[in-house]
């Protein structure tokens, strides 16, 4: 803001007159300490400054008082904005909270419940917005699929499954349901209830690179998913090496066998791993070489892969957006309706995709 010498002196001289007159009406008890100093400013910015100033520019800029007018809360106090105005600044019908103010909460109940993003809007800005506000708000937004931003074609992705509790009658045991979740090139997280449809197509959409490295754990969900990828010419699938291991040890026995063992499946020796099992005929070396046949396509040299710096081995990127997901979907005792889950998922990867933030 350039501000000429004379005009900088006005608003001095207007804004010192004004500050003399809310410090006249402020009680003294709140001017102990600058914290009530700041606070004591910031109500009176919210009650009489901003709903003053506002208005004028509102006016100003939109040239029209015609309509009936509606109270908006805003993050410089509560408004009243005449129906035209709200049509030239664009602010959707029915509203009660600005844009500014909306993004305020959704940027907050992405991270917290919504009797907490009550709490917490209030005291960073001084204003209330209630806690079912705050959930409708969520459940009226449409919010984008993230886009890839990488300059170039995505070169791999991950694909995994996290849980949601779920609301059920009174007196019935709560439920567990799956929900997936793909992670683009690190960058770009969407998660989806029941819609693999969707996140099949938000993927297929994005510029995918010839190979695309699929990485995944041995659930037999996230390998259907990653089937309706691109084309099996074009992709690469690779069985997350921290989870192929995890099943290894898994089978309890001579730490040695164990070892050698790891070292084949490190270099992509499937048949030379299972051959350290020969003659050890027990359940848990049955699964697991049933497990290692199953996935033995994926089972790739992951020694060359990551020496060479190809691809990643692990899918732990989306293993971090699927707790970070978690961290909003399982708040302590949280349980949704299954018909909200959804707007719930978008909500929260919206929020890590930096969508919220504009």
């Amino acid at each position: 803001m350039d501000l000429t010498a004379q005009q900088q002196q006005a608003l001095h001289e207007h804004l010192r007159a004004a500050a003399e007159i809310l410090y006249q009406n402020t009680p003294p008890e709140q001017l102990t300490s600058l914290e009530g100093i700041e606070l004591a400013v910031r109500e009176h910015l919210l009650a009489a400054v901003g709903p003053q100033m506002a208005p004028f520019f509102v006016q100003t800029v939109t040239g029209t008082v015609a309509g009936y007018a509606r109270r908006l809360t805003t993050c410089v106090g509560t408004l009243q904005i005449t129906q035209k105005q709200a049509q030239i600044l664009k602010v959707k019908p029915n509203a009660r909270l600005s844009p500014r103010m909306e993004k305020y909460c959704l940027l907050v109940s992405a991270n917290v419940s919504y009797q907490h993003a009550e709490q917490d809007i209030e005291t960073l800005s001084g204003l209330r917005v209630s806690h079912a506000t705050q959930q409708r708000l969520v459940h009226r937004q449409r919010f984008a699929l993230p886009v890839a931003s990488a300059p170039e074609a995505v070169q791999e992705l991950s694909v995994d499954g996290g849980k949601v509790r779920l609301r059920t009658q009174p007196g019935q045991p709560c439920e567990w349901r799956d929900y997936k979740a793909v992670r683009l090139q690190g960058v770009a997280t969407a998660a989806m209830y029941r819609d693999n449809d969707s996140l099949v197509g938000w993927v297929n959409r994005q510029g995918l690179a010839a190979p695309l490295t699929c990485l995944g754990d041995g659930h037999d969900g996230i390998w259907n998913i990653v089937s309706r990828i691109a084309t099996p010419e074009r992709r690469r699938e690779i069985l997350d090496w921290y989870h192929l291991k995890e099943n290894l040890y898994k089978v309890e026995g001579s730490y040695s066998r164990l070892h050698r063992a790891e070292a084949h499946l490190w270099r992509g020796e499937v048949e030379a791993a299972i051959a350290q099992f020969d003659g050890w005929e027990v359940a848990p070396v049955t699964r697991l070489c049933q497990y290692l046949r199953k996935h033995q396509s994926r089972i790739v040299n992951y020694d060359y892969l990551q020496a060479e710096q190809v691809c990643s081995v692990g899918s732990g990127a989306v293993e971090s957006a699927v707790k970070q997901i978690d961290r909003r979907l399982k708040l302590s005792g949280a349980q949704w309706k299954v018909e909200n889950v959804p707007q719930v998922l978008a909500h929260r990867a919206a929020y890590l995709n930096g969508l919220l933030l504009s």
